[in-house]
Formats: structure tokens, C-alpha cells, sequence
């Protein structure tokens, strides 16, 4: 289902919208098989900065390179072999059955005409299987609730193949048991993944790399526990935090409250 062993490496990236400039002269690496967090407040041009990743938005300056490979070189074919994508924005037409949705995968494998093999059915059988939706394989895509839909959609990467996977807000809309399974699920596939998340603590937890972003500049990069110090927490969100080992599963764990209010007062505490 792909290969885990690609290296990415974004230099210099620079991307602007209607010309304005959103993210400015950024670097960013995901050794093979890390997951890469990006972090940042709403408007830090996390998910623009995927956008030239996932070859949506072209940067403005720049070069995004796959194992060595400038990935806006590529024709899009070539660069849909080697990344897969689930957005925020993905759209799927009722009537589609789960099953179809993840035979989208195999589209940049085919040729125009070319009918689904007997291969390409064993790999979306495989990726169905990763993401334990087997189960759902005639059901109306529509018809899924939120997680399950986003089981489907990841289904539907893996079918591609890919070398790296790019999520945009992966966990988005999805209940805490839906966003913890979801979560795990990625960490098993050992994959490089780059992906945007707005939790902190589920950055810290999951992730093997986070790159801190603020008004479109790395403030920070590294490992969570280098990036995640109060202090810098603090400067950039605007809240008080506090990180130590999850009781229940020993990761890192990033607890938060509000910059100047009186916690116990508020709380009766």
C-alpha cells in the first residue's frame, strides 16, 4: 500500500492568494514514515501551505521535493501516484457507494478507458480493510456518519498508493472517539504524513515532528516537546498551558487554560 520511505522536503516555500502573501519562505522536512504536525492559530496558513503540497496552490516561490524529485515538475498523474489527499472541501456525489468512493484511488493508476482489474480490486479490498469500513462496502457513502465517512476518505488515499499523505484538519467535525480512532489509525499506517491540526494536545500525542506556524512564518520546528513550552504556547495562542504524560496513555499531554482569568474562581474550584 505505498511505500513509507519518502523523504519531503519543502525549501524556501512562498504561497500567495488574489497576490496576497500568506505564507512567507518556509522550510520543512518529513523524514520517511514521520508524521509532520503543522500548528498554528486560525489564519497561520497551515492549510494554505498544504495546499502546495497537495499541488492545489502553486507556490510563488520555492521547491517542494519528493525524494529529491520537484514535485511541481511532475505532471499531475505522476504527482497523484505518489500523494494522496484527504481536504476539508472534498465533495462526493450521493449516490456513490463507499465502495466507488475508494475505487476514485486508483484513478491516477489507469488510463481513460482502462475497467478496474482484479489488482486494482484487491487494493481497494486492502484499503476497506485498513480502515476496518469492510463492513460498509455497499453503503451509500452519504448515508455514513461523520468518522465514518472520514474512514473512507483515507480509504480512498491509501488506494492511490501514495508515498505521502496530506490531511487537512483530519479530526474536524468528528466526535472525541471518532477523532482518537481516527488518530490511531494514521499512526499504524507509518506513512509520511504531513497534516494540519488545530489540537494541541493531539499534535503532542500523535505526531513526530510539529512545525509551529504564526502569520504564515515558522516560529518554531522540531520535536512536541522542544516546540509545545508554555512559554511559547503562551506568546502564540494566548493561553496558559501545561505538559506532562498522559495518565492513561504515558504521551505527551498538553493541558490549557485561559491566559488571565481565575481558573478556580471561574470554576468553583
Amino acid at each position: 500500500m505505498g511505500k513509507a520511505g519518502t523523504r519531503v522536503h519543502l525549501s524556501g516555500v512562498t504561497a500567495r492568494i488574489n497576490g496576497t502573501p500568506i505564507v512567507g519562505d518556509v522550510d520543512l522536512v518529513a523524514e520517511p514514515g514521520q508524521i509532520v504536525g503543522l500548528i498554528g492559530p486560525n489564519g497561520s496558513g497551515k492549510s494554505t501551505l498544504l495546499r502546495t503540497v497537495y499541488r492545489s496552490l502553486r507556490p510563488a516561490t520555492g521547491v517542494i521535493r519528493l525524494d529529491g524529485d520537484d514535485l511541481w515538475r511532475m505532471s499531475a498523474r505522476e504527482a497523484a501516484r505518489h500523494r494522496a489527499a484527504v481536504t476539508q472541501d472534498h465533495s462526493v456525489d450521493t449516490g456513490f457507494s463507499v465502495r466507488d468512493v475508494v475505487a476514485m484511488g486508483r484513478t491516477p493508476h489507469k488510463g481513460l478507458l482502462d475497467r478496474d482489474t482484479s489488482a486494482d480490486q484487491e487494493i481497494v479490498d486492502d484499503a476497506l480493510e485498513r480502515v476496518r469500513m469492510t463492513w460498509a462496502g455497499e453503503r451509500i457513502f452519504t448515508s455514513l456518519s461523520g468518522g465514518e465517512r472520514q474512514r473512507v476518505l483515507l480509504a480512498r488515499a491509501l488506494a492511490q498508493q501514495p508515498s505521502l499523505l496530506v490531511l487537512d484538519e483530519p479530526t474536524n467535525h468528528l466526535d472525541v472517539r471518532a477523532q482518537l480512532d481516527l488518530l490511531e489509525l494514521i499512526r499504524t499506517l507509518r506513512l509520511t504524513t504531513v497534516t494540519a491540526l488545530h489540537d494541541l494536545d493531539h499534535a503532542a500525542a500523535y505526531c513526530d515532528h510539529l512545525v509551529l506556524l504564526r502569520a504564515g512564518s515558522v516560529v518554531a520546528a522540531g520535536p512536541p516537546a522542544d516546540v509545545l513550552t508554555p512559554d511559547r504556547i503562551a506568546d502564540v495562542f494566548g493561553v496558559r498551558a501545561h505538559l506532562g504524560h498522559h495518565p492513561i496513555t504515558g504521551r505527551l499531554h498538553v493541558a490549557t487554560a485561559p491566559l488571565s482569568a481565575d481558573v478556580a474562581a471561574t470554576t468553583g474550584v
